[in-house]
């Protein structure tokens, strides 16, 4: 079985065989920053077990650090893997997948780089607030 995910406007789309290694949580300040969030959630794939199904014309790089390529659709600004080109994997975003991918994130790192903001006590809601 395959996972299926893409870019919000679904310019981009893509297909992985399966996740090579269990999710993590990121919450380094440069995966803040390039996902506007507390942090990100990645997975190790394989490249021949990733591929395009459409949109890899859509898709830019952001080299984020030395040798690390951050791509994302050009139409919508998701980001949807980052890679060192000399690696045989992409780090994928678990997010931009559209099927669950049966596997748990396994630990968070750069924990050191939390922002004060992030509470694990805030209430929380299956869709909004009471009385909104």
């Amino acid at each position: 079985m395959s996972l299926k995910g893409g870019c919000l406007c679904r310019g981009v789309t893509y297909e992985a065989d399966r996740l090579d290694a269990p999710p993590m949580h990121c919450h380094c300040i440069t995966c803040r920053k390039a996902h506007g969030s507390a942090y990100t959630t990645t997975a190790r794939v394989l490249r021949d077990a990733f591929r395009f199904t459409s949109g890899a014309d859509l898709l830019r790089a952001y080299e984020s650090c030395p040798g690390k390529l951050r791509q994302f659709c050009a139409r919508c600004g998701t980001h949807l893997f980052a890679e060192f080109p000399d690696r045989p994997y992409v780090i994928l975003r678990i997010a931009t997948l559209d099927d669950d991918p049966e596997m748990r994130p396994a630990f968070h790192i750069w924990t050191s780089h939390d922002v004060p903001w992030l509470d694990p006590d805030c209430p929380s809601f299956p869709e909004w607030q009471p009385g909104r």
